[in-house]
């Protein structure tokens, strides 16, 4: 059976008339599809156990408007450390870009004994160019924490630049926490580099995938 030979109309075509486990050829064309994949991999950095910091200094440009880094299993180096992110408008040559910060949080420990969800007024940043932390992460041997970190239209010379975050972080009391920030880098400079790092101490362990977002 040809799906486009005269006659046939796949608006006419029940479901209970289908063998699909049968073989199908088609002749006719399908629209409406996307040509692309949503995410295309850039770059990716996986920690040897001993990185001070998680650079990427390629491939943030005009090329698309959103960019997202996915962040697996990152491992700090002693206990309680915030993972931070901070941009650059010169390559990389130094980061501290100034940003407006507004940071939520989920929390709730492995026994039941405490739980919360509150604004962390203590976490925001106004004006700042220190890094942005994501909240605390445990460094017992299954400790860790994943996220994701969104970054839109870093090429802009006429507006500001705003980003999402999200993370799931094993706690060292222990617990799991989901902070969520939100904010914009105020330049009109074009961004064009982003580290990552820990309030202090290495990262040693996880992923970090740079990907463009079609």
């Amino acid at each position: 059976m040809a799906f486009g030979e005269v006659g046939t109309s796949l608006s006419k075509i029940k479901a209970n008339s289908l063998n699909l486990a049968g073989t199908f050829g088609f002749t006719g064309t399908v629209s409406g599809l996307a040509d692309e994949t949503p995410l295309v991999l850039i770059s990716t950095f996986t920690s040897d156990g001993s990185d001070a910091t998680a650079s990427f200094t390629s491939g943030i440009d005009s090329t698309y408007k959103e960019y997202m880094f996915v962040f697996n299993n990152i491992h700090p180096e002693t206990d309680a450390k915030r993972l931070g992110f901070q941009c650059s408008t010169d390559g990389g040559s130094s980061y501290g870009v100034t940003a407006t910060t507004t940071h939520f949080i989920g929390f709730h420990r492995e026994d039941g004994s405490a739980s919360e969800v509150s604004y962390k007024t203590a976490n925001d940043l106004a004006q700042s160019t220190d890094f942005i932390q994501f909240e605390k992460c445990g460094n017992d041997n299954d400790q860790c924490l994943s996220g994701i970190l969104k970054l839109y239209n870093p090429s802009s010379t006429t507006f500001v630049k705003h980003f999402l975050g999200v993370s799931s972080n094993a706690h060292e009391y222990p617990a799991a926490l989901n902070p969520n920030i939100a904010g914009y880098f105020n330049t009109t400079s074009a961004i064009n580099a982003v580290q990552f790092k820990f309030d202090s101490g290495e990262i040693q362990g996880g992923t970090i995938d740079l990907f463009g977002v079609v």
